[in-house]
C-alpha cells in the first residue's frame, strides 16, 4: 500500500529489506513491542497534556491522540490473547532514546524538539506497517493496514503543532532529526524491535 508523499518526503529513508525479513520470523516480539509502543505513545501525549497546558491546539489533539493510542493498544493486547501469546517484558529498542538524544533542553525549543521526534516515530511506524501488512497473515496483515490512516493523521499533527510551537520555519531542526533517524534506521541493530535498525 502506498504512504502519503508527505510521509515518502519525510523520511529519510526506506526500511531495509533485512529488517523486513526478520520481521516476518519474529513476529511474536515484534507484537509485543508493538504494544509497547502503543502504551509510550499514549503516556507521550499525556504527559505533553500535563506539561503544556495553556496550548490549547496541543491539548485537543494530544488528548485525541492518546485515546486512539490506547484504543491501539487494546486491539494489539486481543491479538496476542487470540493468538496464546504471554504479554511479557521486554526491553525498549535504541531508537526513540536515540531521537531524543538530541531534544533541546530549553523551552520552546524542547517542545519543538519533542514534537519532531513524535512525527518521526509515527511516520516510521506507518511506512513499517505499508512494508510489512502484505507479508503476514490475513488477520495482521487487515490490522496494520487499519492503523495507517491514524498513524498518518498523528504524523501530521505533531508535525504542525511542531511549526506552530516555532513561530518559525524548522526545516534545518527537522533534518537534524531525519540525519539522526536515518542512522538509527540503517545501521546494524543487535536487538530486534518495532523501529529497530539492521539486525545482526
Amino acid at each position: 500500500m502506498r504512504l502519503t508523499s508527505a510521509i515518502d518526503d519525510f523520511l529519510p529513508c526506506k526500511t531495509p529489506e533485512a529488517w523486513l525479513s526478520r520481521a516476518v520470523k519474529e513476529q511474536e516480539v515484534l507484537l509485543i513491542d508493538y504494544a509497547n509502543c502503543e502504551k509510550k505513545a499514549a503516556s507521550t501525549a499525556l504527559n505533553l497534556l500535563y506539561r503544556y497546558t495553556t496550548n490549547s491546539r496541543l491539548l485537543q489533539k494530544m488528548s485525541r491522540l492518546a485515546r486512539e493510542e490506547l484504543r491501539h493498544f487494546e486491539q494489539v493486547a486481543a491479538i496476542l490473547d487470540r493468538r496464546e501469546i504471554e504479554y511479557r517484558q521486554i526491553s525498549a529498542s535504541r531508537y526513540a532514546s536515540g531521537l531524543h538524544e538530541l531534544v533541546r533542553k530549553s523551552e520552546p525549543d524542547k517542545l519543538v524538539d519533542t514534537l519532531i521526534v513524535g512525527a518521526l516515530i509515527e511516520a516510521r511506524s506507518c511506512e513499517r506497517f505499508a512494508a510489512l501488512a502484505p507479508m503476514l497473515d490475513k488477520e495482521l496483515e487487515i490490522f496494520y493496514l487499519s492503523l495507517l490512516k491514524s498513524e498518518a493523521r498523528h504524523f501530521e499533527d505533531y508535525l504542525k503543532l511542531a511549526g506552530r510551537a516555532a513561530g518559525s520555519n524548522i526545516d534545518a531542526r527537522i533534518d537534524d532529526f531525519r540525519q539522526r533517524e536515518k542512522e538509527l534506521i540503517e545501521s546494524a541493530d543487535t536487538e530486534f524491535r518495532f523501529h529497530s535498525g539492521v539486525p545482526v
